[in-house]
Protein backbone atom coordinates (compact mmCIF):
# COMPACT_ATOMS: atom_id res chain seq x y z
CA UNK A 1 0.00 0.00 0.00
CA UNK A 2 1.01 3.61 -0.60
CA UNK A 3 0.95 6.36 2.01
CA UNK A 4 0.43 9.82 0.49
CA UNK A 5 1.14 12.86 2.67
CA UNK A 6 0.48 16.53 1.89
CA UNK A 7 2.12 18.87 4.41
CA UNK A 8 0.37 22.23 4.50
CA UNK A 9 0.92 25.26 6.71
CA UNK A 10 -2.10 24.40 8.89
CA UNK A 11 -2.83 20.71 8.36
CA UNK A 12 -1.14 17.53 7.20
CA UNK A 13 -3.43 15.43 4.98
CA UNK A 14 -2.87 11.68 4.81
CA UNK A 15 -4.16 9.10 2.37
CA UNK A 16 -3.62 5.35 2.19
CA UNK A 17 -3.97 3.85 -1.29
CA UNK A 18 -4.39 0.23 -2.26
CA UNK A 19 -3.51 0.47 -5.97
CA UNK A 20 -5.88 3.23 -7.22
CA UNK A 21 -8.35 2.88 -4.34
CA UNK A 22 -8.14 5.52 -1.60
CA UNK A 23 -8.82 3.43 1.51
CA UNK A 24 -8.32 5.97 4.27
CA UNK A 25 -7.96 9.72 4.74
CA UNK A 26 -6.93 11.56 7.90
CA UNK A 27 -5.59 14.91 9.08
CA UNK A 28 -3.00 16.03 11.59
CA UNK A 29 -2.22 19.54 12.78
CA UNK A 30 1.01 20.92 11.34
CA UNK A 31 3.55 21.80 14.02
CA UNK A 32 7.07 23.04 13.39
CA UNK A 33 8.00 22.17 16.96
CA UNK A 34 7.32 18.44 16.76
CA UNK A 35 10.20 16.03 16.39
CA UNK A 36 10.37 13.06 14.04
CA UNK A 37 9.61 10.77 16.96
CA UNK A 38 6.49 12.76 17.84
CA UNK A 39 5.28 12.68 14.24
CA UNK A 40 5.94 8.91 14.17
CA UNK A 41 3.65 8.50 17.17
CA UNK A 42 0.99 10.73 15.58
CA UNK A 43 1.14 8.84 12.28
CA UNK A 44 0.99 5.45 13.95
CA UNK A 45 -1.93 6.48 16.16
CA UNK A 46 -4.04 8.09 13.45
CA UNK A 47 -3.47 5.23 10.99
CA UNK A 48 -4.30 2.67 13.69
CA UNK A 49 -7.42 4.68 14.55
CA UNK A 50 -8.59 4.19 10.96
CA UNK A 51 -7.76 0.50 10.99
CA UNK A 52 -4.57 0.70 8.93
CA UNK A 53 -1.54 -1.47 9.70
CA UNK A 54 1.65 0.56 9.19
CA UNK A 55 3.58 -2.66 8.50
CA UNK A 56 1.59 -3.08 5.28
CA UNK A 57 2.61 0.33 3.92
CA UNK A 58 5.21 -0.38 1.25
CA UNK A 59 6.02 3.12 0.07
CA UNK A 60 5.31 6.80 0.67
CA UNK A 61 5.19 10.07 -1.26
CA UNK A 62 5.22 13.51 0.35
CA UNK A 63 4.47 17.01 -0.93
CA UNK A 64 5.20 19.89 1.40
CA UNK A 65 5.23 23.67 1.64
CA UNK A 66 6.87 23.54 5.08
CA UNK A 67 10.44 22.22 4.63
CA UNK A 68 11.23 21.93 8.34
CA UNK A 69 8.14 19.80 8.93
CA UNK A 70 8.58 17.64 5.82
CA UNK A 71 12.03 16.58 7.07
CA UNK A 72 10.55 15.41 10.38
CA UNK A 73 7.62 13.67 8.70
CA UNK A 74 9.92 11.95 6.22
CA UNK A 75 12.10 10.65 9.05
CA UNK A 76 9.00 9.47 10.91
CA UNK A 77 7.78 7.52 7.88
CA UNK A 78 11.22 6.00 7.33
CA UNK A 79 11.23 4.81 10.96
CA UNK A 80 7.67 3.42 10.89
CA UNK A 81 7.55 1.90 7.42
CA UNK A 82 11.22 1.19 6.67
CA UNK A 83 11.04 3.10 3.40
CA UNK A 84 12.47 6.40 2.15
CA UNK A 85 9.59 8.65 1.01
CA UNK A 86 9.60 10.22 -2.44
CA UNK A 87 9.54 14.02 -2.02
CA UNK A 88 7.75 16.05 -4.70
CA UNK A 89 10.25 18.60 -6.01
CA UNK A 90 12.87 19.25 -8.69
CA UNK A 91 13.92 16.07 -10.45
CA UNK A 92 10.67 14.23 -9.78
CA UNK A 93 8.66 13.27 -12.88
CA UNK A 94 5.24 14.93 -12.94
CA UNK A 95 4.35 15.07 -16.63
CA UNK A 96 3.47 18.73 -16.12
CA UNK A 97 4.59 21.37 -18.62
CA UNK A 98 5.25 24.37 -16.36
CA UNK A 99 5.29 27.73 -18.15
CA UNK A 100 5.89 30.15 -15.29
CA UNK A 101 8.98 32.39 -15.12
CA UNK A 102 10.84 30.11 -12.71
CA UNK A 103 9.36 26.57 -12.57
CA UNK A 104 11.45 25.78 -9.47
CA UNK A 105 9.37 28.31 -7.52
CA UNK A 106 6.11 26.42 -8.05
CA UNK A 107 4.89 24.97 -4.76
CA UNK A 108 4.65 21.20 -4.43
CA UNK A 109 0.97 21.49 -3.49
CA UNK A 110 0.18 23.41 -6.69
CA UNK A 111 2.09 20.87 -8.77
CA UNK A 112 0.23 17.99 -7.13
CA UNK A 113 -3.20 19.55 -7.60
CA UNK A 114 -2.44 20.36 -11.23
CA UNK A 115 -1.31 16.78 -11.96
CA UNK A 116 -4.57 15.43 -10.55
CA UNK A 117 -6.71 17.96 -12.44
CA UNK A 118 -4.84 17.22 -15.67
CA UNK A 119 -5.75 13.56 -15.26
CA UNK A 120 -9.36 13.97 -14.10
CA UNK A 121 -10.94 17.02 -15.75
CA UNK A 122 -11.65 18.58 -19.13
CA UNK A 123 -9.17 21.29 -20.13
CA UNK A 124 -8.65 24.18 -19.76
CA UNK A 125 -8.97 23.97 -16.00
CA UNK A 126 -8.81 26.33 -13.03
CA UNK A 127 -7.84 24.73 -9.71
CA UNK A 128 -8.85 26.52 -6.50
CA UNK A 129 -7.09 25.48 -3.30
CA UNK A 130 -8.41 27.13 -0.14
CA UNK A 131 -6.26 26.64 2.95
CA UNK A 132 -3.91 28.99 4.75
CA UNK A 133 -3.71 30.80 1.40
CA UNK A 134 -6.30 30.88 -1.36
CA UNK A 135 -4.70 29.96 -4.68
CA UNK A 136 -5.95 29.61 -8.22
CA UNK A 137 -3.88 27.65 -10.73
CA UNK A 138 -4.52 27.61 -14.48
CA UNK A 139 -4.02 24.79 -16.99
CA UNK A 140 -4.54 25.68 -20.66
CA UNK A 141 -6.28 23.48 -23.22
CA UNK A 142 -3.00 21.65 -23.87
CA UNK A 143 -2.45 20.91 -20.19
CA UNK A 144 0.36 23.44 -19.67
CA UNK A 145 0.57 25.13 -16.27
CA UNK A 146 0.30 28.85 -17.10
CA UNK A 147 0.42 30.35 -13.60
CA UNK A 148 -2.24 31.61 -11.23
CA UNK A 149 -3.06 33.83 -8.26
CA UNK A 150 -2.27 33.76 -4.53
CA UNK A 151 -4.28 35.54 -1.86
CA UNK A 152 -4.72 35.37 1.90
CA UNK A 153 -6.86 32.51 3.14
CA UNK A 154 -10.15 33.18 4.90
CA UNK A 155 -8.96 32.03 8.31
CA UNK A 156 -5.90 34.26 8.04
CA UNK A 157 -8.12 37.21 7.13
CA UNK A 158 -10.52 36.55 10.01
CA UNK A 159 -7.60 36.31 12.43
CA UNK A 160 -6.09 39.53 11.09
CA UNK A 161 -9.38 41.35 11.64
CA UNK A 162 -9.79 40.00 15.18
CA UNK A 163 -6.17 40.64 16.18
CA UNK A 164 -5.69 43.95 14.39
CA UNK A 165 -8.82 45.71 15.61
CA UNK A 166 -9.95 46.45 19.15
CA UNK A 167 -13.69 46.12 18.63
CA UNK A 168 -14.06 43.17 16.23
CA UNK A 169 -14.48 39.67 17.71
CA UNK A 170 -13.21 36.28 16.54
CA UNK A 171 -16.04 34.53 14.68
CA UNK A 172 -16.72 31.22 12.93
CA UNK A 173 -16.16 30.86 9.19
CA UNK A 174 -19.76 30.51 8.05
CA UNK A 175 -21.92 32.58 5.73
CA UNK A 176 -24.65 34.85 7.16
CA UNK A 177 -28.25 34.72 5.95
CA UNK A 178 -27.93 38.06 4.19
CA UNK A 179 -25.17 39.94 2.39
CA UNK A 180 -26.23 43.05 4.30
CA UNK A 181 -25.21 42.28 7.87
CA UNK A 182 -27.28 43.61 10.76
CA UNK A 183 -24.64 43.02 13.45
CA UNK A 184 -20.87 42.86 13.73
CA UNK A 185 -20.58 39.08 13.40
CA UNK A 186 -22.85 38.94 10.33
CA UNK A 187 -20.96 41.83 8.74
CA UNK A 188 -17.63 40.09 9.24
CA UNK A 189 -18.94 36.78 7.91
CA UNK A 190 -20.48 38.49 4.91
CA UNK A 191 -17.31 40.41 4.14
CA UNK A 192 -15.04 37.37 4.35
CA UNK A 193 -17.14 34.38 3.22
CA UNK A 194 -19.36 36.06 0.63
CA UNK A 195 -16.55 38.45 -0.26
CA UNK A 196 -14.28 35.47 -0.99
CA UNK A 197 -17.00 33.89 -3.15
CA UNK A 198 -17.32 37.14 -5.11
CA UNK A 199 -13.52 37.34 -5.46
CA UNK A 200 -13.40 33.78 -6.83
CA UNK A 201 -16.15 34.56 -9.33
CA UNK A 202 -14.33 37.69 -10.43
CA UNK A 203 -10.99 35.92 -10.84
CA UNK A 204 -12.58 33.01 -12.72
CA UNK A 205 -14.27 35.44 -15.12
CA UNK A 206 -11.02 37.34 -15.72
CA UNK A 207 -8.98 34.16 -16.20
CA UNK A 208 -11.49 32.87 -18.73
CA UNK A 209 -11.30 36.20 -20.54
CA UNK A 210 -7.51 35.82 -20.82
CA UNK A 211 -7.85 32.19 -21.93
CA UNK A 212 -10.50 33.15 -24.48
CA UNK A 213 -12.71 30.20 -23.49
CA UNK A 214 -14.64 28.66 -20.63
CA UNK A 215 -12.75 26.45 -18.18
CA UNK A 216 -13.56 23.58 -15.88
CA UNK A 217 -13.26 24.85 -12.31
CA UNK A 218 -12.41 22.48 -9.46
CA UNK A 219 -11.93 23.38 -5.79
CA UNK A 220 -10.17 21.62 -2.95
CA UNK A 221 -8.95 22.55 0.51
CA UNK A 222 -10.60 22.58 3.91
CA UNK A 223 -12.45 25.88 3.51
CA UNK A 224 -13.64 25.64 -0.08
CA UNK A 225 -16.82 23.66 0.56
CA UNK A 226 -18.19 26.50 2.71
CA UNK A 227 -17.57 29.08 -0.01
CA UNK A 228 -18.16 27.59 -3.45
CA UNK A 229 -21.88 27.08 -2.88
CA UNK A 230 -22.14 30.89 -2.83
CA UNK A 231 -20.25 31.32 -6.11
CA UNK A 232 -22.14 32.05 -9.33
CA UNK A 233 -19.77 29.92 -11.42
CA UNK A 234 -20.13 26.14 -11.54
CA UNK A 235 -17.35 24.73 -9.37
CA UNK A 236 -16.62 21.04 -8.76
CA UNK A 237 -15.59 20.12 -5.21
CA UNK A 238 -12.87 17.46 -4.88
CA UNK A 239 -11.78 16.94 -1.29
CA UNK A 240 -8.98 14.51 -2.16
CA UNK A 241 -7.53 16.20 -5.26
CA UNK A 242 -4.01 16.54 -3.83
CA UNK A 243 -3.92 12.97 -2.54
CA UNK A 244 -4.95 11.73 -6.01
CA UNK A 245 -2.20 13.87 -7.51
CA UNK A 246 0.38 12.37 -5.16
CA UNK A 247 -0.61 8.86 -6.20
CA UNK A 248 -0.30 9.79 -9.88
CA UNK A 249 3.15 11.33 -9.36
CA UNK A 250 4.26 8.25 -7.44
CA UNK A 251 3.14 6.04 -10.34
CA UNK A 252 5.03 8.18 -12.86
CA UNK A 253 8.23 7.67 -10.87
CA UNK A 254 7.76 3.94 -10.24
Amino acid sequence: MLLAIDVGNTNISLGVFDQEVLRTTARLATSKEKTADEYAVDLMNVLSLHGEDVSKIEDCIISSVVPSVSASVSSAVAFLCDTVPLMVGPGVKTGLNIKIDNPAQLGADLVTGAVAALNEYTLPCIIIDMGTATTLSVLDRNGAFLGGTIGAGMRMTFNALAEGTAALPSVSITAPKSVIGKNTVDCMQSGIVLGTAAMLDGLIDRIEEELGERATVVATGGLSREVISYCKNDIIYNENLLLDGLRLIYEKNN
